[in-house]
């Protein structure tokens, strides 16, 4: 037997568990039995906010390269008996809601106090659909806000914790953020209509990941829960924005996830609406040059002789 440290800043959480983990693209979560999981430390959290709204949910953990950010739609398969059993829950009696959260691995100096992992990451999903199967269901999810997890309050079946929203600052430069949002967006809509004219494969959606999640940001979310665990429209759209393009290489992939972890830990508007700009610009080179190879490579295979004919007449 092994531990896992739970370590929020001052506050930590260790439990007995098994090695067992289910595999990516399933949540990774160990068997936990047997264990209290109310905080002894609850008062000296600093991030407890006597005014935050807080809220009891079920808790299901990912690997890191698994983050999800707000307005980011994901498709999970849950078949294992405690994750169907969140899923119930979170349908019956949570309105929809769960929380999505990194299990972070933490290095630690004494490799014989076992595994330690860092709870990161938290977002505030609602369930959009769900599709039942022989084996477990598909359940198509949304980011709706980030969250911070404060306490575990249950193991068995599933992970269940008490979480507060976290949300950016307030800014004053009301009028500098509504200018970068329109920014922002003409660049989103530029990179999309370059974007739908790549070839790609015949599984990928019609519409693309940057579009939906922006019509979704531009609405205010539909969410039965107290609106503080709603981020402004400026935040949402700002998330909107790191969406994978069609037909990324994994290279661009990893820059993608690289942003979404510093975007989930920047806590001012403009300046996540700056990353994304500059994230979306350098997308619209790369689209553009992969258009003008797809030009080249159609024009080959309609005129394939067409560089011997001119090569003869000289």
């Amino acid at each position: 037997m092994s531990c896992l440290n739970f370590n929020f800043s001052s506050t930590s959480y260790t439990f007995s568990l098994p090695l067992t983990q289910s595999q990516i693209p399933n949540p990774k979560f160990p068997e936990f039995r047997g264990y209290s999981f109310r905080n002894r430390h609850t008062k000296g959290c600093r991030f407890m906010v006597a005014h935050a709204s807080s809220c009891e949910l079920p808790l299901l953990p990912f690997d890191i390269s698994q983050v999800l950010i707000p307005s980011e739609s994901k498709t999970l398969h849950l078949y294992e008996a405690r994750y169907l059993a969140l899923l119930e829950e979170s349908l019956f009696q949570k309105k929809n809601l769960f929380v999505h959260f990194v299990l972070d691995p933490v290095i630690i100096c004494n490799p014989s106090a076992g595994s330690s992992f860092a709870a990161r990451y938290g977002c505030l999903v609602i369930i959009e659909k769900v599709d039942r199967l022989d084996v477990g269901a598909l359940v198509s999810i949304r980011g709706i806000g980030r969250v911070k997890i404060i306490e575990f309050v249950q193991a068995d079946p599933h992970l269940k914790g008490i979480v507060i929203p976290v949300q950016d600052k307030i800014s004053e430069c009301v009028s500098e953020i509504r200018s970068k949002v329109l920014e922002l967006k003409e660049a989103l809509y530029s990179l999309n209509s370059l974007e739908i004219k790549l070839k790609v494969p015949k599984e990928e959606l019609l519409q693309t990941c940057i579009v939906n999640s922006l019509m979704w940001a531009e609405k205010e979310p539909s969410v039965d829960c107290d609106e503080a665990f709603v981020p402004s429209l400026a935040e949402r759209i700002s998330f909107a924005a790191l969406q994978p393009v069609s037909g990324s290489t994994q290279s661009e992939l990893l820059e993608l996830q690289k942003e979404k972890l510093r975007a989930m830990d920047v806590m001012e508007t403009p300046e996540r609406i700056d990353d994304a700009l500059r994230l979306v610009r350098k997308s619209i080179s790369i689209v553009a040059a992969k258009l003008a190879i797809q030009s080249l490579e159609v024009n080959f295979l309609q005129y394939p002789n067409f560089e011997r004919i001119q090569d003869s007449k000289s």
